[in-house]
């Protein structure tokens, strides 16, 4: 037992030194996190339901339907489980605190069930932990934020650990496997595949291998069923949406090629070992196979929604698995195993050392508190003075804040501008992370049109707004834009001033108040806007002929249902992507808004509680049966 406790000891306390300098009790503001937060406070104020709207952001999104939403949906849970002593943020922090750890303590669960030795387990956990690289490793799934794509990466491990006694004694079928998937499924889908290759090299790896496909088909057909709710509207509205397709392909660097040798070294000693060992050496070159036909093949012909660079990280935490299998694949006496697991540490951190490619102790210039960002940016002065802008949204000229001085786009910033909704009540178009929303689309190239969004906004801040140079923009056009969005205030940072005459001039807005970190601009006439009257509703005022097209001043979604007196009216996506209601021979006057699930959410939530159901029933009576006898 000592063997299996004090190695996972020692990563837990390294794990947990390594997050408390890091996070420490303080509430991350930094990168993309005030962004991650707000939609968990949206789960926690407009429920679950995946195409529930979110008028907070760009005139309105359904914000978790196009976006995994596993992380927020793990805080809210949090919450929810704490009776409401956990608040968002405290809940939040705890999520970015499981995230960071997650990797490590799985990997090193499978690692010691397939080893046999908590010792010999150790060099690929704390690789798994410490792994800097890729969209899910500790820069971009804890620093920058993307807390999902850490947390399905973390479940992969699980899949293999409760996967194993079914691969190598042909116990009982894993039917906790089935909501396993659907978590990684939620949490990220871009681990799906890695996921799938899993259950499948699994499935063959033992006779009888029809009937165990047979399963494993069964046990993807339920997972695929459990997360119906938001895959299926997905599909029936992608058209809604806009693929982020930015990001560079998936290289190889020092680190990957030395675990890539020690994973031919695991292919090699698997073939005498288990089958579990068997399987985990082959995962991880299946996953490649998969990362290069959606690279070479999938991603040409325009299908950009499992990119390849996310998909590769499937690939990469299989890598480190077999690494580790590779590095310590063979049994040896208690006080050698320790040798060689602690000997595989030390290289790890020596090639972490030499390569940066592992992140193995937090700098705190990268890792800023939240008291410093908020008395620093004077955070609550930027929110006193939006609560008093006139009614309608406010445009902010760039996606985020930097933190230190200079001129490269991937400088350290934060989007806690994100926040604004919460932080001020003021509804906002910009302002937070790359989004896939049209009318966000509309913002960083100037249409709102079907094309991938390729460009990360950051690259945008400061040089371009709607698709134009910032210097090049008139106060006409950007008028236009305004008008339609509801603009009512514009933000911008004082050094973007050189390039923002033209909104001093504008006849339009007009400077409030003295420069400082923040400029912000109020409109000068009242606009019109769409008021949330009832969950659900919202009456606006339009304007227009009648037989004529009016803005509502709303991002367009086919939920969108319009009145008038009783008499529904027609709705279209106009020209931008907002939502233009039709005048009725009455001419113009209020119209009442009512937004609701379609058929095709209302029939993914029924597959997921008919699969719910039958899943139960399934694995109910598998308990119920004897388990196969045990063999090798």
């Amino acid at each position: 037992m000592a063997a299996r406790l004090v190695p996972l000891a020692l990563l837990v306390a390294y794990g947990a030194a390594f997050a408390g300098r890091a996070l420490g009790t303080d509430l991350p503001l930094f990168d993309d996190h005030p962004g991650q937060l707000y939609r968990v406070q949206h789960v926690l104020t407009r429920g679950p339901a995946p195409w529930a709207w979110e008028p907070g952001w760009w005139a309105g999104y359904p914000e978790l339907q196009f976006y995994p939403p596993g992380a927020a949906y793990t805080a809210a849970l949090l919450s929810w489980a704490s009776l409401g002593a956990l608040r968002a943020e405290a809940a939040y922090q705890a999520v970015v605190w499981i995230a960071y750890l997650a990797p490590g303590l799985t990997s090193y669960l499978v690692l010691a069930r397939i080893l046999g030795s908590g010792w010999l387990a150790l060099p690929g956990a704390f690789v798994a932990l410490s792994f800097a690289g890729g969209t899910s490793g500790v820069e971009g799934g804890v620093h920058v934020g993307m807390l999902g794509a850490r947390l399905g990466w973390a479940l992969l491990p699980l899949l293999l650990w409760l996967l194993a006694p079914w691969i190598t004694a042909d116990r009982r079928s894993p039917w906790l496997a089935a909501p396993l998937i659907a978590g990684i499924v939620l949490m990220h889908p871009t681990a799906l595949p890695a996921a799938v290759v899993l259950v499948a090299l699994g499935a063959l790896a033992r006779p009888p291998r029809g009937a165990r496909l047979g399963v494993a088909a069964l046990l993807l057909a339920f997972a695929a069923a459990l997360t119906a709710f938001w895959w299926l509207p997905l599909l029936a509205r992608i058209a809604q949406t806009r693929a982020l397709a930015w990001g560079e392909p998936p290289g190889a660097n020092a680190l990957t090629v030395a675990l890539a040798l020690c994973a031919v070294l695991g292919l090699v000693r698997a073939a005498s070992a288990s089958r579990g060992a068997v399987v985990l050496a082959l995962w991880p070159w299946a996953v490649a196979l998969g990362v290069l036909l959606d690279g070479a093949v999938l991603e040409p012909l325009g299908v950009h929604w499992l990119p390849a660079n996310r998909v590769a990280d499937g690939a990469l935490i299989a890598l480190i698995l077999a690494a580790g299998l590779g590095w310590s694949g063979f049994r040896t006496s208690g006080r050698r195993e320790a040798v060689v697991g602690l000997a595989g540490v030390a290289l790890a951190v020596a090639a972490g050392l030499a390569t940066h490619t592992l992140a193995l102790w937090p700098g705190a210039a990268a890792w800023p508190s939240a008291h410093r960002i908020e008395t620093g940016m004077r955070l609550g002065d930027l929110w006193h003075t939006l609560r008093g802008a006139p009614e309608g949204r406010v445009l902010f000229v760039r996606s985020g804040v930097p933190l230190v001085f200079g001129t490269d786009w991937w400088r350290p910033h934060t989007h806690v501008t994100a926040l604004t909704p919460s932080n001020a009540g003021r509804e906002i178009v910009n302002g937070t992370f790359t989004h896939p929303s049209p009318i966000a689309a509309l913002v960083y190239r100037g249409d709102s049109g079907p094309d991938a969004i390729r460009t990360l906004v950051e690259r945008l801040d400061g040089v371009s707004l709607f698709g134009r140079p910032l210097d090049s923009l008139d106060a006409a056009t950007f008028a236009r834009y305004a008008d339609r969005l509801a603009v009512s205030a514009v933000v911008a940072l004082d050094l973007d001033l050189p390039r923002l005459a033209w909104l001093d001039a504008s006849p339009t807005f007009e400077r409030r108040g003295p420069p400082g970190f923040f400029v912000v601009w109020t409109r000068r006439d009242a606009l019109a806007v769409a008021r949330e009257v009832a969950p659900g509703r919202w009456r606006v005022e339009i304007a227009g002929a009648p037989g004529t097209w009016a803005p509502a001043r709303l991002a367009y979604y086919p939920l969108w249902r319009a009145t008038h007196g009783g008499t529904e009216l027609e709705t279209r996506r106009g020209e931008l992507g907002d939502l233009e209601v039709k005048v009725p021979q009455g001419g113009a006057g209020p119209v009442e808004l009512s937004y609701a699930p379609g058929a095709p959410e209302l029939a993914g939530v029924a597959l997921s509680a008919l699969g719910l159901c039958v899943w139960l029933a399934a694995a109910r009576r598998a308990r119920r049966r004897r388990p196969a006898a045990p063999g090798r």
